[in-house]
């Protein structure tokens, strides 16, 4: 998978891989041409006192240096382009993915997940590039070319390169098997220290409700102390790689300085000679360790590259049709043909022959006990599900025919965790219609009996609203979002419980100005109080995944025992409070 993302990714980034791998060929060459020259000068200059062979020489390998340097710099520039453009285009990648995800993939996935790959995964991928356009164009050019440069300096002196080299891939070999299976493990680490961490800032009122900090602190604790752990076997390993490299590099020198001795004695060998030969193992030896460098971090790129692969190449449960349409005349009538759906890997459908219609302009209440599909039902329309059978049918047109712009356009959703984006009142209030006047939000404001509110907030409209909406009640949060949804102006209006943080009076005004003010516009209604749908046109009770009621609220009392029960057990709870 590294292979194919790395193709896929740098392909259309050919000019900056070709410069990169000029620039680095230039440097390479730079570099191994210098310790040549060093040894002209020593035994063409130093020993024999030429002293204009001395400058002419060295003013060559000044400016083979300068080259060097230059070549070095842009090889640099063009690889830090290449790694961060490619980063850009994976993380972009990822997200056009995750956004065109249902609710199905998401939750397949994990948020935590999806996070950690988008941004952690990403990274480990660019940094091998980076390093790579850095260090692994340069390994192998100073290896081989050192080789061949230093056998024609001294062919007596080879064969400590012979045992040397294999010597240093065998201990950093040993390294980095011992490495590999902690990053992988690192990866999993991180997921589950985000998903903790996610837990605990979203539900921190409930922490503290419940006084569970100590608690939580430990489960943070314990995986923070995972991710350490991992972190340290793995550098302590890495550590180890340095000295043991430096201490095989070391050792080297001085066979070679001890050898070579004993040849330059003996009139075998010139100084110059040996000096060349010595700096040619040293970059045979650095182009190794840059080369088994690599073979650390291509291991921890391969298992994110296959995590960030698992996610390209899902495709979302929710497809848009091949000729999506786009009717010019727009029923906001919705109908439930045979509807069934079931998720992964479950056991039994959610939802069983779901039969039944929504007239256009009607308001239609949900009602049931929790976890009898109501939010699953209610979420086939605007197609954050696909039903697994049967069919969702919008102003007569199959939803899975539509253009999901189209659709999307058509309808207000209200989900059952009201949301708020961080940035101001109007800001939110302007999320579905940017071009809405100050006057528009008021009125919207008015119907969703949030009015009041945020006009005895200090700064009214431009009053900064957290991420979610966290610094507003719950009650105002979903009078916000309601609000949200009045300023679009859809055709379709879908509660997903989304008066259950309201008081029962404030949930009645607001139902009754709904009726006033958008009375041609069809609403569709989650509820679990009475109350709440006890004056809809037509009632649906649910319980587990299937219709036992259709009607008005008094043709219920009379033809369904369950929906009795709910108007029974929720009287006595108010009679008994």
């Amino acid at each position: 998978m590294l292979w194919s993302l790395l193709v896929r990714y740098l392909k259309p980034a050919w000019p900056l891989l070709i410069g990169v791998i000029v620039f680095q060929l230039g440097q390479s060459i730079a570099s191994l041409l210098l310790p040549t020259l060093s040894a002209d000068i020593i035994d063409n200059g130093v020993v024999t006192g030429d002293i204009p062979y001395i400058w002419s020489v060295g003013a060559l390998m000044l400016g083979i240096t300068v080259v060097q340097v230059v070549c070095a710099i842009i090889a640099v520039y063009f690889g830090s382009k290449l790694a961060m453009g490619m980063g850009r285009d994976i993380r972009a990648a990822l997200f056009e993915r995750v956004v065109s995800f249902s609710q199905r993939e998401v939750g397949q996935f994990g948020t935590p997940s999806l996070i950690t790959r988008n941004t952690n995964d990403v990274q480990q991928v660019q940094m091998l590039v980076q390093v790579t356009a850095t260090l692994m164009v340069a390994a192998p050019i100073l290896a081989i070319g050192g080789v061949v440069l230093a056998v024609r300096q001294d062919v007596g002196l080879s064969w400590l390169m012979a045992v040397s080299i294999p010597v240093l891939l065998i201990v950093v070999s040993l390294i980095i098997v011992r490495m590999v299976p902690y990053f992988q493990l690192m990866q999993t680490r991180i997921d589950r220290i985000n998903q903790v961490m996610r837990e605990q800032l979203t539900g921190i009122r409930v922490i503290r409700a419940f006084v569970r900090e100590d608690e939580e602190r430990a489960r943070f604790r314990s995986g923070s102390e995972g991710v350490a752990e991992t972190a340290l076997r793995a550098g302590n390993l890495m550590a180890l790689m340095f000295p043991a490299i430096m201490l095989v590099m070391n050792v080297s020198g001085v066979a070679v300085i001890w050898f070579g001795a004993f040849q330059i004695q003996a009139g075998d060998a010139q100084i110059g000679t040996l000096f060349a030969f010595l700096q040619y193992l040293m970059q045979i030896l650095m182009g190794v360790m840059m080369a088994t460098f690599m073979f650390v971090m291509i291991p921890r790129a391969a298992v994110s590259a296959n995590r960030i692969g698992e996610v390209l190449a899902t495709d979302s449960s929710v497809v848009t049709a091949a000729s999506p349409l786009r009717p010019h005349e727009f029923r906001a009538d919705i109908d439930f043909d045979g509807v069934e759906f079931s998720y992964p890997g479950a056991d039994e459908p959610v939802l069983k022959n779901i039969t039944f219609r929504v007239a256009a302009g009607t308001t239609t209440a949900i009602i049931g006990s929790t976890g009898a599909g109501k939010s699953t039902l209610i979420g086939l329309v605007p197609r954050l599900f696909d039903a697994t059978a049967g069919t969702v049918r919008v102003g007569g047109v199959d939803v899975r025919e539509w253009d999901p712009d189209e659709l999307w356009a058509r309808i207000g959703l209200m989900p059952q965790r009201a949301f708020l984006f961080s940035g101001t009142v109007a800001s939110n209030l302007r999320y579905g219609n940017a071009d809405a006047t100050d006057d528009d939000l008021w009125h919207a404001l008015e119907i969703a009996q949030g009015r009041e509110f945020v006009a005895e907030m200090p700064l009214g409209l431009e009053e900064p609203i957290a991420q979610g909406g966290t610094n507003v009640s719950g009650g105002q949060r979903q009078r916000l979002a309601i609000a949200r949804a009045l300023v679009k102006r859809p055709d379709i209006y879908i509660f997903d419980d989304s008066f259950s943080a309201l008081d029962v009076a404030t949930d009645a005004t607001l139902r009754a100005a709904l009726t006033t003010h958008v009375p041609d516009a069809t609403r569709l209604v989650v509820a679990q109080r009475v109350s709440t749908v006890r004056d809809a046109d037509q009632i649906v009770v649910i319980d587990h995944g299937q219709i036992v009621g259709l009607g008005t609220h008094t043709e219920l009392l009379e033809t369904s025992e369950t929906y009795r029960e709910i108007v029974e057990s929720q009287e006595s709870v108010e009679a008994s409070a």
